[in-house]
């Protein structure tokens, strides 16, 4: 009988948890909000299209919270990547390679929830206008 490891590694999963954690929850969130009010507007596009432009402008808002998010996050992976190689003195460049390419992560996550909310919001905005 073959046995079946309980837990299967999924790579976004390894992704999110190498990006750090905290900012990229936070990134999630900000997702995972601005795709429920671009929703909520569409919704609301025949129903009262003041609350849809609402829905709209906090979709816009926390898209770019998040892809601030995602800057930030880099930034300080970066200071603790370059802390630390101060710390070692001499570091490989596959070391340097594996730090900047975790620091990038949260940018990466950040300009996706920066880009997927923004394309339902030039939709819903082309709606509203006609």
């Amino acid at each position: 009988m073959k046995s079946f490891p309980v837990l299967v590694s999924n790579p976004f999963a390894d992704r999110f948890m190498e990006g750090g954690p905290l900012f990229m929850s936070l990134i999630l969130i900000c997702l995972l909000l601005a795709l429920a009010f671009v929703v909520m507007g569409f919704i609301n596009l025949k129903k009262d299209v003041l609350k849809s432009k609402k829905m709209t402008s906090l979709a816009s808002d926390t898209s770019i919270l998040g892809l601030v998010f995602g800057f930030l996050g880099s930034i300080i992976g970066m200071i603790t990547a370059f802390d630390a190689i101060e710390a070692i003195g001499d570091v490989s460049q596959g070391m340097m390679a594996g730090g900047l390419k975790v620091s990038f992560l949260t940018t990466v996550f950040g300009a996706v929830t920066f880009i997927l909310p923004r394309i339902g919001i030039i939709i819903l905005k082309a709606l509203q206008k006609s």
